[in-house]
């Protein structure tokens, strides 16, 4: 059995959004809501370090889901209808869009030091995130369905 570039690319796909899937809703449940617990007076250094171990785990994993999206896109197989690939990239870029404006500017606030309704801001508006990656990571799921059946 051999297999080809374009299902290559749709389990990259389909992994990388799975693996973010799951990341986002530990660090929604569990890792933002005890940001409260680390301590003012180390919160700072915490915070800082947080953000730089964070970009080397994300980063690379949603470059990945972002270049595969945009090559199955190009791609067009014929298990990926337009209206699939239409979702699964407006709501790529929902993410990456609340992560660069929304989500980095809350993290850079609490850089300096830990503010209660900062935090509470990055927990509320970390909902938008979470729910459009279980969206995709469920829509992925129906395209794998139908590519299988």
């Amino acid at each position: 059995m051999t297999i080809s570039l374009v299902s290559i690319l749709f389990i990259l796909h389909f992994a990388s959004t799975w693996f973010m899937t799951g990341l986002i809703w530990f660090v929604q449940v569990v890792h933002y809501p005890l940001y409260d617990k680390v301590g003012v007076q180390s919160f700072a250094d915490y915070e800082r370090v947080h953000c730089a171990l964070t970009t080397y785990v994300v980063a690379p994993v949603m470059l990945t889901e972002l270049f595969t999206g945009i090559a199955l896109l190009a791609s067009r197989p014929r298990f990926l209808n337009i209206l699939d690939c239409g979702l699964d990239l407006i709501l790529l870029m929902v993410i990456w869009l609340s992560t660069i404006f929304i989500a980095d500017q809350l993290h850079g606030g609490l850089a300096a030091a830990f503010d209660p309704r900062v935090h509470a801001a990055l927990v509320n508006w970390n909902w938008l995130r979470t729910v459009a990656w279980s969206i995709r990571a469920l829509a992925l799921c129906w395209v794998l369905y139908k590519a299988l059946k």
